[in-house]
């Protein structure tokens, strides 16, 4: 308390997660370093589309990338998988549970010590993301 504590910033690689959460905290993520495009978000929807075992669906913000023509060309194949994609309406992060689980990884679960450097933040965000549902658990009501 009353003392400033700095990481200094720099330039390097980038870690992005994507995943499928519901309200009983059972996730499904997926990381890729670098930047992410509508290619690696199809991958993960291609994925995720081959573990549901009954009617599913997936609630999305109205990012370009999710709104992207090869994306919703995709749509038709996971539909007749079971998967079905909804979108929000515009500007409500707050409607969408998985804004709700990355604000609580980095402003509550994700140690300082992630900060330290790239390996350690993988090693944090790994360790986080294998014990959602279990160590790490968000209470939606």
């Amino acid at each position: 308390m009353g003392e400033t504590i700095e990481v200094p910033a720099s330039k390097g690689k980038r870690l992005n997660v994507l995943g499928f959460l519901n309200i009983d905290n059972d996730l499904t993520p997926f990381c890729a370093e670098g930047s992410v495009n509508t290619d690696i978000v199809i991958g993960c929807f291609d994925a995720f589309s081959d573990t549901v075992t009954k009617k599913t669906v997936v609630i999305m913000d109205n990012a370009p990338i999710h709104k992207s023509q090869a994306f919703e060309k995709r749509m038709p194949v996971w539909k007749k998988k079971g998967l079905f994609v909804k979108f929000l309406p515009e500007y409500s992060p707050e409607l969408n549970l998985i804004e709700i689980l990355w604000r609580f990884i980095k402003y509550a679960w994700l140690p300082f010590s992630a900060y330290l450097n790239f390996d350690a933040l993988v090693q944090a965000i790994e360790d986080i993301l294998k014990n959602v549902g279990s160590k790490y658990k968000i209470a939606f009501e």
